[in-house]
């Protein structure tokens, strides 16, 4: 687990983190990308909107692996959010407006992705079993 302060600044450990976990793993170059910006957007997420980058609270990264992938739990202690009403960037009516862009990226990088605990924590699933094309 990688727990860091709100300080964007921070973000930065994230990168470090996932090197010391792909000595451990089994992480193709091509899926250590997309966990690498899944995750930092995840963070990025927790630090600047869930906690406001207030520095006295924290943003906690715990892993889980399992036979045919990785997980990734980004949880914050801020005040939570609608996942389902973030608008999606992609529709005409968006393209020019800021935000969204970081949940539409994670979504279509990770295998799986799901919200839990009001909008506080976000759990990304990346199989790793599958063939890179």
């Amino acid at each position: 687990m990688l727990s860091i302060t709100s300080n964007p600044n921070n973000i930065l450990e994230v990168e470090s983190y996932l090197r010391k976990l792909e000595f451990d793993t089994n992480i193709h170059p091509d899926k250590y990308a997309d966990i690498l910006i899944s995750l930092t957007e995840a963070v990025n997420n927790a630090i600047i909107h869930g906690n406001q980058r207030d520095e006295r609270k924290m943003v906690h990264i715990d892993m889980e692996e399992d036979e045919n992938g990785i997980s990734f739990c980004i949880t914050d202690e801020g005040p939570g959010f609608n996942p389902s009403g973030v608008p999606d960037p992609t529709l005409e009516e968006n393209i020019e407006c800021c935000g969204g862009r970081g949940v539409h990226i994670m979504k279509a990088l990770a295998d799986e992705i799901s919200f839990t605990n009001c909008g506080r924590t976000v759990m990304m699933y990346f199989n790793l079993q599958k063939e890179m094309a």
